[in-house]
């Protein structure tokens, strides 16, 4: 059975993927604070190299899914220093970390990391500079990860998931429309997952979007 290395698997888009990857008979492994199955804080970048190294022990690795991740959509002069470095560890430094720690083993299965980034990836917008430049910085890293390691059979595939209806906007001032014109579902971020999976090739960069804009103030 391969194994699936993941983070933000306890809701929203991640927990969609988990469950439908452990339908698809893998065997996924969860990575954070709640339901996990390693537990760790993302943000303890020495607990977290301590924790994947021992897991990696006993298991391989046939995909790593980076799916974690937080928003901040503020001026960004009224950003603390806190706030900058708790988001940049989470949607960032995590990630990179990861790919580092699980690379030997996913060269060794030919496996494949898939990045969850953003719309924000992709384009500019106001209020969004940081979280915009880990987004990006996540889609980037993973590009040019790619060519690095295309050789040795790893694959390396970067989503950019448009406006999602999860609780990723609890905490923020404003969440998609009611209109399901204007967002996806967790659910189909997770059936892209699977689908990139299948390819013959490698699917390096995929953007979805809802076929409509629409946002609600909070």
């Amino acid at each position: 059975m391969k194994k699936i290395l993941m983070t933000g698997g306890s809701s929203g888009i991640g927990k969609a993927i988990k469950d439908i990857l452990t339908c698809k008979d893998y065997q996924v492994f969860n990575i954070g604070r709640k339901e996990a199955d390693i537990t760790c804080d993302l943000r303890d970048t020495e607990a977290l190299e301590t924790k994947v190294k021992e897991w990696l022990k006993t298991h391989e690795v046939d995909v790593l899914i980076n799916c974690a991740g937080i928003g901040l959509f503020d001026p960004h002069e009224t950003l603390s220093i806190a706030k900058i470095k708790n988001l940049i560890d989470i949607n960032l430094t995590a990630p990179i970390v990861l790919s580092s720690l699980c690379l030997r083993s996913l060269q060794k299965t030919q496996g494949h990391i898939i990045n969850i980034t953003s719309i924000e990836a992709t384009r500019h917008a106001k209020y969004s500079a940081l979280y915009t430049a880990t987004k990006s910085g996540l889609r980037d890293f993973g590009h040019c990860l790619f060519e690095e390691v295309r050789k040795s059979g790893v694959k390396v595939t970067s989503i950019n998931p448009d406006m999602t209806q999860t609780p990723f906007f609890d905490e923020l001032h404003f969440k998609p429309s009611d209109d399901e014109a204007t967002h996806l579902l967790p659910q189909t971020i997770a059936k892209s997952v699977w689908d990139v999976l299948q390819i013959q090739g490698v699917v390096t960069d995929l953007t979805i979007r809802p076929q409509k804009v629409g946002i609600a103030k909070r």
